[in-house]
């Protein structure tokens, strides 16, 4: 999912601006020059980490946590919610958890093909940006080494909500080697719904096509459904679907609530 400008006021918040600052200006003077921020990660667990596979990670989820979940979740029950849901009084703005946000990804997914639940997660992203977001972003970050590897930066602190701890990594992209690759050490998203489907028609390919066609940075997004790690790199083109290593993931058949274990690739992994 796409980081997005909101007004908020919050520690973690107030920690961003000021790592905001420090990084503009630290860029005149060297591009390779990074302020490290530490923002806790909610993570429940007695270790601080994810649980191991198969097990479910708990998480402490604060107002800025719910607050990301409720704004996701009400853009997107638009889609998913059935005339008798929508006539129902809706949820408060902090009644809505990880596991909520996560049943309304899977009511978007149900009766729509590929395309078109790749399609909802754009206009709910669009729908959440300021007018001119993604022209202002092309001008703040071109697709440089510098963008990719502060996008990779903020990606950390600001993604964890969505997909749990994370840590910027080096990566290779186009024969170059820079801190521009961020690996999630096991995905939020995937655990919670333990859907092949949801994790690439909901979350990689609308966050990869929207980081690359809109904003103009190129994201490429892999993963790893053996231990539900994913790596993200910025600044490298994501190839075609067909191309993708994921166009040919079977489902979760123990874990998946609308798996189809009868099938090679999982079935939302279709056009139709």
């Amino acid at each position: 999912m796409v980081l997005l400008s909101i007004p908020y006021s919050s520690p973690s918040f107030n920690n961003y601006t000021t790592f905001y600052h420090s990084q503009r200006q630290s860029q005149s003077q060297s591009q390779s020059r990074y302020v490290k921020i530490g923002i806790r990660c909610g993570i429940a667990e007695p270790s601080g980490e994810p649980a191991p596979l198969g097990q479910k990670t708990k998480y402490n989820d604060g107002l800025f946590e719910k607050a990301f979940m409720t704004l996701f979740a009400r853009k997107m029950e638009n889609f998913g919610a059935s005339k008798k849901e929508s006539d129902q009084k809706k949820k408060g703005f902090f009644d809505y958890d990880y596991d909520s946000f996560v049943d309304v990804s899977r009511k978007v997914m149900q009766g729509r093909s590929r395309l078109q639940q790749q399609q909802v997660v754009r206009e709910v992203l669009m729908s959440m940006l300021p007018p001119g977001a993604p022209a202002q972003f092309r001008k703040l970050f071109p697709p440089t080494q510098w963008a990719a590897e502060f996008n990779a930066t903020i990606t950390v602190p600001f993604f964890f909500w969505l997909v749990g701890p994370s840590e910027v990594v080096e990566v290779e992209v186009d024969g170059v080697k820079q801190k521009s690759g961020v690996h999630i050490k096991k995905c939020r998203y995937l655990e919670n719904s333990g859907c092949v489907g949801m994790c690439v028609n909901m979350c990689k390919i609308p966050t990869q096509d929207f980081f690359t066609n809109e904003f103009g940075l190129p994201l490429t997004m892999n993963p790893n459904f053996e231990d539900m790690s994913c790596e993200m790199i910025y600044g490298q083109v994501p190839p075609p679907f067909e191309e993708d290593p994921v166009s040919k993931q079977p489902c979760y058949a123990s874990i998946c609530t609308i798996a189809n274990p009868s099938s090679n690739v999982c079935p939302k992994l279709s056009a139709n």
